[in-house]
């Protein structure tokens, strides 16, 4: 058996668990402390093997690609997983999950408009299904849950679509797990720097009239006990820093598209996770949505299964 099936499972396992270890240990961390935590951690723990790629490619970073690296930081860990962690805190983990799990739709339209890639039949009958399963789950006429959640789970999907896409240059010259682990470590930087500027009054002040509080008086390390660690440890270096590296090791062992298997089982594995240890309930709208939302991924990677 082809060992690159293992880090496939391995990914989806611990992707399918990161809204409900979010959500379940959620108490435990402050929103903007853990993402901060987690991206740094698994940033770092992913470049021994950024470095491995670099030097197999025989690849040097430059200024530029420091430049690229703080930019996509930016979009997908300061922008797009503030929006993830904010809506899996205010929403339901199961449907956090299933919903950032349509980001490979964005993926292709932001493609369309950034590396002009043709909008075919099957990606509009993807987006037209994605979309009905999406308001399966919403279910506007009996909504349990909040609005804002939703919102921003849609948010954090379109914009680690944009920085996906934005990345794909890069990652064919660099390696995907040199951009992810770079962009990883600048964007937890970058907010770090936002956390740091939101503890002085004058910044304090602004973010809290623009009702931006969660920015301010973030507690970093000082709040942490060895208590918090079982936590930290399975959110920080097993779903971030394990789960990345698991995927990675999955493409390097098959192929890309392959790997992406993971991310067709991640949604089943988070209605499941959810309801076992949150309790949530799994309502008949939720697994056609779910349904609805597979076969509008497959859809889109119809035409790339077919040319295999």
């Amino acid at each position: 058996m082809n060992k690159g099936y293992l880090f496939i499972l391995a990914t989806a396992f611990l992707f399918g668990t990161m809204e409900t270890a979010l959500k379940f240990f959620g108490s435990l961390f402050h929103p903007i402390q853990i993402t901060v935590l987690r991206f740094f951690i698994g940033g770092f723990m992913l470049l021994p093997l950024a470095r491995a790629a670099l030097k197999k490619r025989g690849a040097m970073l430059s200024k530029e690609d420091y430049l690229f690296f703080a930019k996509a930081g930016f979009i997908g860990v300061f922008v797009s997983m503030i929006f993830y962690q904010l809506a899996v805190v205010y929403g339901r983990a199961a449907v956090s999950g299933v919903l950032f799990s349509c980001n490979p739709i964005f993926v292709a339209v932001w493609a369309h408009f950034l590396l002009h890639e043709t909008i075919d039949r099957y990606v509009i009958s993807s987006l037209v299904l994605s979309a009905v399963g999406i308001l399966s789950i919403v279910n506007p006429f009996h909504f349990r849950g909040t609005y804002l959640s939703v919102i921003l789970i849609m948010l954090a999907a379109v914009t680690f679509g944009l920085y996906s896409v934005m990345g794909r240059p890069a990652c064919q010259r660099l390696g995907g797990v040199t951009v992810t682990s770079y962009s990883f470590i600048f964007g937890a930087a970058e907010l770090l720097v936002l956390v740091l500027l939101g503890r002085t009054a004058p910044i304090g002040n602004l973010l809290t009239s623009a009702g931006l509080s969660v920015f301010t008086d973030v507690p970093l390390l000082e709040t942490l006990t060895l208590s918090h660690l079982p936590a930290l440890s399975y959110i920080a270096f097993a779903v971030t820093g394990a789960g990345y590296a698991s995927y990675f090791m999955a493409i390097e062992l098959t192929n890309p598209l392959t790997a992406s298997l993971a991310f067709f089982i991640k949604p089943i594995l988070a209605t499941f996770f959810a309801a076992m240890f949150l309790g949530e309930a799994v309502t008949p709208n939720m697994l056609i949505g779910v349904g609805l939302i597979l076969i509008g991924s497959l859809t889109n990677l119809y035409p790339k299964l077919k040319a295999e």
